[in-house]
């Protein structure tokens, strides 16, 4: 009677270490996908800075000693905060009191475009 609880404890166990080793298996190939969406992520950032660079080489960086007169009061007057919204509504956001933030989904919205355009 001993002898077939310990055969059937020993085959629980087997079962135990059975199930673990297809668990490992499972773990193993997440990690290994992990690691290669990792890799390819590395490789994709490294390529966008680099691409990133390039862009700001080709663009000629104007000192702000050279901005006289109108030009530096126009600057003044739309100001920074204009520039940010432009660059958010050309990233595809709306930048328009209705949905503001939202994404544009490509489309143009003429609540945007009527608030960009506005002049103080």
């Amino acid at each position: 009677m001993k002898e077939r609880n310990f055969l059937d404890t020993v085959m629980d166990f087997e079962q135990q270490l059975e199930s673990m080793q297809q668990q490992f298996s499972e773990l193993k190939a997440v990690v290994a996908h992990t690691m290669e969406e990792h890799h390819a992520l590395q490789l994709e950032n490294h390529h966008l800075r680099k691409r990133l660079e390039e862009l700001h080489a080709e663009v000629p960086q104007t000192p702000p000693a050279v901005k006289t007169g109108k030009l530096q009061r126009a600057a003044m007057e739309i100001g920074e905060g204009y520039d940010n919204l432009a660059r958010l509504y050309h990233e595809g956001y709306h930048v328009c009191n209705v949905h503001f933030g939202s994404s544009r989904k490509g489309d143009d919205c003429l609540f945007c475009l009527s608030f960009l355009n506005k002049q103080n």
